[in-house]
């Protein structure tokens, strides 16, 4: 028995030990791992939301989209996915297409689509086909979205330069026949008469007017061969037509793109002072209709040590110089403005295969640098005072394309990208937006200057309704750098009503392992011919996600706090209900 009691006693003693050297190896581990996630900069990032703090009415000005290529509207996948975005906007997605007067069979390809909207006879007489017109727009308005009507391109029977027409990008020029100025402006006025007078005819007077009616596309680069002078012709001559169809039109213009840009700055100046006081090349009168302003803003990414850089600074710059000149004409300054394309970079159709530096697309950067950009040039808006109506990302879906193939796209042979999540989430913020401040957040003032190198920018936009309020959160920096560490956020809300101490909590978050198709495609060895049950679980995998299961939670006197992580380059939302 003494020899049992020996035996027990020092297997106590070892097991004792054995505890004692376990809890000052954990305390060291808690130690490393304190001093570690405060080396690498891990103090929480405090976001506070004042709910009782409105700064105005947060206006949809995201439910904007568009693409080159009009003839995938129709299409298996491009149906799918234009009911899909005009489902998930609170109000009418706004659409909008190149080449919709471009003469061809109705063939897509990248960057090219055709309607043959306008031929001639043998004599030289107008021939009007609309059976493509009305597919591509029939199924915008189907599904509930509007048409963002950009006028052109140049038929090949009214240009200047008619040969050689089409081009066959990326292996000739692109920009050839269809990008001439007319050779008869009055056979193009009545083309742009007998187009509005067709769509009032087919949908309404009503709906027609609820249209907007842009004029070109680009006027400052080669989508137009002509002067700055031969594009107010242009714009006059189109307005007037249009006005001449449907007098309560909504016409607007340039879609000058590049705005800091010596060039295109210099492009909008002159237009904007043609329409408010030069000769109307159509009517003789002087100055020219204008209810909207467009110009488009892009940025610029590049591969830096191997990585991508994203160039977020020049997107922003581009919409601070036009805002800037749209607020130099007082006559003007109330004006909706349009971006009409703002998107990371310039090409939707140059894959990230053959453009490395176009790598962002498939994964949640590309949702984090969107929503990042939005919330500063909502504040750009601010500083200068206009009328911010409409951000407008060009990027759509390709045909019988491989799966991933790194286009700017939203989804991939009907499978949901991350960027799409971003939409579905912004779509469920409504109300007015309230005041959202973060110790976080990157200066809009460093970022125009240098953009987002040092330190990420982990910042929100909240929204407050009658029943609810959402904050939208994101964790963006320029590098694509995976290895970066995850914040710990600090999501403070304070102002609640009283009738909002229970409150369910809904978190929905892009990254990684959420709301990303992209991830479990490479998961499952990137397969370009994937069977149902694959095809299956990425379709799920593209739809949106919670975090967590929907929980409650109780405010007190009107403040509620969150916590949680936030990985690099994710995007939370979190809807509260009461």
């Amino acid at each position: 028995m003494r020899v049992n009691r020996d035996i027990g006693g020092l297997i106590f003693s070892i097991m004792n030990r054995a505890f004692c050297v376990l809890k000052i190896l954990l305390s060291a581990a808690f130690v490393f791992f304190s001093v570690h996630s405060f080396l690498l900069g891990q103090e929480p990032v405090i976001i506070q939301v004042h709910a009782d703090h409105t700064l105005a009415p947060l206006k949809p000005v995201w439910a904007y989209f568009g693409y080159d290529e009009p003839n995938y509207t129709y299409a298996p996948h491009g149906r799918e996915l234009i009911e899909e975005i005009a489902a998930l906007s609170p109000v009418p997605v706004q659409i909008r297409t190149h080449n919709l007067l471009t003469t061809g069979d109705g063939t897509p390809a990248l960057k090219w689509g055709s309607t043959n909207a306008y031929t001639e006879d043998a004599s030289g007489h107008p021939v009007y086909d609309w059976k493509i017109v009305d597919r591509i727009l029939d199924t915008y308005l189907q599904a509930g979205a509007k048409p963002f009507v950009e006028i052109g391109f140049m038929p090949e029977a009214l240009s200047t330069h008619p040969l050689p027409y089409q081009h066959h990008w990326p292996k000739d020029e692109l920009y050839v026949g269809w990008t001439y100025p007319p050779r008869d402006y009055q056979k193009w006025s009545e083309l742009v008469y007998q187009l509005v007078s067709h769509c009032i005819a087919r949908y309404g007077k009503t709906e027609t007017e609820s249209w907007s009616w842009e004029v070109w596309n680009e006027p400052n680069i080669g989508y137009w061969h002509g002067t700055p002078e031969e594009y107010d012709q242009l714009y006059d001559y189109s307005v007037d037509a249009v006005r001449r169809a449907l007098p309560n039109a909504r016409v607007g213009g340039p879609a000058t793109t590049g705005s800091a840009s010596t060039t295109a700055a210099a492009f909008l100046r002159q237009f904007l002072e043609h329409c408010a006081r030069g000769k109307n090349f159509a009517t003789g009168k002087n100055g020219a209709p204008l209810d909207f302003i467009s110009f488009h803003a892009k940025g610029s990414p590049q591969v830096v040590d191997g990585r991508v850089r994203m160039g977020l600074a020049n997107n922003l710059c581009d919409v601070d110089e036009g805002l800037a000149i749209v607020a130099s004409f007082p006559e003007f300054a109330h004006l909706p403005v349009v971006l009409s394309e703002s998107d990371p970079e310039g090409c939707a159709a140059c894959s990230a295969r053959v453009y490395p530096q176009n790598a962002y697309r498939n994964g949640p950067l590309y949702p984090a640098y969107t929503a990042t950009a939005i919330r500063n040039m909502l504040d750009l808006n601010q500083r200068h005072r206009t009328n911010l109506a409409g951000i407008l990302t060009w990027a759509f879906e390709f045909e019988d394309q491989p799966y991933f193939d790194g286009f700017r796209t939203l989804a991939t042979n009907g499978v949901d990208k991350p960027v799409l999540n971003l939409f579905r989430m912004l779509s469920l913020m409504s109300g007015d937006r309230v005041e959202a401040s973060s110790n976080g957040r990157v200066d809009l003032d460093e970022i125009l200057k240098s953009g987002v190198r040092a330190a990420a920018d982990v910042d929100a936009m909240a929204a407050h309704s009658e029943h609810g309020m959402t904050v939208l959160l994101w964790n963006y920096h320029d590098n694509n750098d995976e290895a970066a560490p995850e914040s710990s956020v600090q999501l403070n809300i304070a102002g609640l009503p009283a009738s909002s101490e229970k409150i369910v909590v809904h978190h929905y978050r892009i990254d990684r392992d959420h709301s990303n198709a992209y991830t479990l495609w490479k998961k499952l060895g990137s397969p370009q011919d994937p069977d149902a049950e694959q095809y299956a679980a990425l379709k799920a995998a593209g739809q949106l996600q919670l975090l967590e299961s929907p929980r409650w939670v109780q405010s007190k006197n009107g403040d509620l706090v969150l916590s949680f992580p936030l990985p690099r380059q994710a995007l939370s939302l979190v809807k509260l209900e009461w």
